[in-house]
């Protein structure tokens, strides 16, 4: 009798076991799953194409924008809707070489569809500038060269995408209000710099775009508030001739990270 007790408290502290272990590894297998991120890239798209105003977003072949990607002009507002995600510092998308799709979903737009590919590396984050003009959009897919500060500055960088015909857009020179000094030199068109160190939340801060060498001054930011160890693109867009309407030459700042 206490043989057969004995032999069935085993069995039941050896089925106990091979349930705790069978959780355990379920457990573990899904934290891999979950937090394993080592073969996506972090992809944005900015779009400063002149005329542009149904644009949306596609990676091989699926649909990724949730809404659509315009440069209306308001005087109110500036450019909304320009950068895809509106919220957030990029879009995941699986590394290695992916195909890329931008088109105006309208069946009667003078917008030809942009097609190119991209080879993404796992971990690394990317802008593409789509610009020019929606008979002739071209892109510019830059990496972005992310380094958190230590302190409490930012980083900032400078691209030039303004269009102005078949004239080529004059270099730019960046003036940062609340330093009172420029902070970037002989922007030419499709030029996209590096980061900078900037500090952040500067009282009276705002970014004042001149033509390069001149105190002609092109487009001016609202006040503009830089948070912290963020990375920040300031970016002059539009039609560089236009100085009204839909498509007003302007300055316009968001968030890399």
């Amino acid at each position: 009798m206490n043989q057969l007790t004995n032999k069935m408290k085993l069995s039941s502290l050896l089925l106990l076991v091979v349930m705790a272990t069978s959780c355990t590894k379920t457990f573990d297998e899904k934290t891999v799953l979950n937090s394993d991120f080592s073969g996506s890239s972090v992809v944005q798209v900015f779009l400063t194409t002149v005329g542009a105003s149904r644009n949306y977003v596609h990676v091989d072949g699926k649909l990724v924008t949730g809404s659509l990607l315009n440069t209306t002009f308001s005087a109110t507002s500036g450019y909304t809707a320009s950068l895809f995600p509106a919220a957030g510092v990029g879009h995941n998308v699986p590394s290695g070489l992916r195909s890329f799709l931008l088109r105006d979903t309208l069946s009667t737009t003078t917008q030809p569809q942009l097609n190119f590919a991209q080879n993404l590396q796992a971990g690394a984050y990317y802008t593409t500038f789509a610009y020019d003009t929606i008979t002739a959009v071209k892109q510019k897919t830059v990496q972005n060269n992310i380094v958190v500060p230590a302190d409490n500055s930012c980083r900032i960088r400078f691209a030039n995408f303004a269009y102005n015909g078949n004239a080529i857009t004059p270099a730019v020179d960046i003036i940062s209000l609340g330093k009172n000094e420029i902070v970037a030199t002989n922007v030419r068109y499709t030029d996209v710099t590096e980061f900078i160190v900037h500090p952040s939340q500067l009282a009276g801060e705002g970014f004042q775009v001149r033509e390069s060498g001149t105190s002609n001054i092109l487009a001016t930011t609202t006040s503009t508030s830089l948070v912290p160890k963020r990375s920040y693109t300031i970016v002059y867009r539009g039609s560089h001739r236009a100085t009204s309407g839909s498509s007003t030459r302007a300055v316009s700042v968001f968030v890399n990270y």
